[in-house]
């Protein structure tokens, strides 16, 4: 019998000797990276000369320290959910991979976790799935409720980045601030620390939960519908998300399209399919398979 289809108790453990040199360092940049851009009002490109001429005047070490902290709190947890559910199933996982983009309004682009999900069997792969956007979301909410009360309702200056909003931020907005004129969007100049933070804590979640692929949705929908439905979901999404970003000319979206269908559309098999999930993870898994149509904006981010 191989080691993918043993039982979780006569399993080896993970190997303990895992890569942290690189982790440590991603981590780190991404600290200076999100750091940067919460500085400099989450408008790096257009202060990066600042750092050149010495003009120290323009940066808020206040706010980058407080949206680093914020920010990383969310991503952080995310990928502490994914990495502790594989330490309690004895999955092999690697500590998260953080990537920082010092030139974009979030600093990162997230984290990734490299997992030997061929060893997970079906039960096991909904909780690796499930848990890192639960955790997440649970820290996302509260930092958006604060953003939302310190929202500003400044206008818009002319040619700032418009921010789609996901529906659970709009709900939000409307309950918290039903003074604020469109909750549908944001524009860069409205945000502030936890703001920022929240929004892209939910859009983080959603676009992880999005059924499709080896995201974490992709798993939970793996778990819940079986190969054969799961991966019918997936490729009408995949379809449905093509024409999606044809019709509305939403091009920026044209990388992650190409990247899941490099990756793979349709979800690998686990180690044991035939693994019962039980009723408290099905019924968890179907209101989870619901968070993107509340956490992931279609729109994304678009000009004024």
């Amino acid at each position: 019998m191989s080691a993918d289809a043993l039982p979780t108790e006569d399993r080896p453990q993970p190997d303990e000797d895992r890569r942290v040199a690189l982790p440590a360092l991603l981590f780190l940049a991404a600290c200076a990276s999100t750091f940067w851009v919460g500085a400099v009002d989450w408008k790096p490109i257009v202060h990066l000369d600042a750092l050149f001429r010495g003009a120290w005047e323009v940066i808020d070490w206040r706010q980058g320290l407080l949206y680093m902290v914020v920010v990383l709190a969310v991503l952080l947890t995310h990928e502490m959910g994914h990495f502790l559910m594989a330490l309690r199933h004895r999955i092999p996982a690697s500590l998260p991979y953080f990537i920082p983009v010092p030139v974009i309004p979030f600093g990162t682009l997230g984290a990734v976790i490299g997992m030997e999900g061929s060893r997970a069997n079906r039960r096991e792969m909904f909780d690796l799935g499930v848990a890192g956007p639960l955790a997440g979301l649970a820290v996302t909410l509260p930092i958006a409720w604060i953003g939302i009360r310190m929202l500003k309702s400044a206008p818009p200056m002319p040619g700032e980045i418009c921010f789609h909003n996901p529906l659970l931020l709009q709900y939000m907005i409307a309950w918290l601030r039903p003074d604020f004129a469109d909750p549908s969007r944001f524009y860069l100049g409205q945000f502030n620390p936890y703001l920022m933070a929240g929004w892209v804590g939910m859009f983080v979640t959603g676009l992880n939960m999005l059924p499709i692929s080896q995201f974490d949705g992709g798993h939970v929908a793996y778990a819940l519908l079986g190969r054969r439905r799961a991966h019918l979901l997936a490729r009408w999404l995949l379809i449905g998300a093509i024409l999606f970003v044809l019709y509305n000319e939403l091009y920026g979206w044209v990388i992650l399209l190409v990247l899941v269908i490099l990756l793979g559309v349709d979800h690998p098999p686990t180690a044991d399919d035939r693994c019962k999930m039980g009723w408290l993870r099905m019924a968890i898994g179907w209101l989870a398979i619901l968070i993107p149509v509340f956490c992931f904006p279609p729109m994304g981010i678009t000009a004024q």
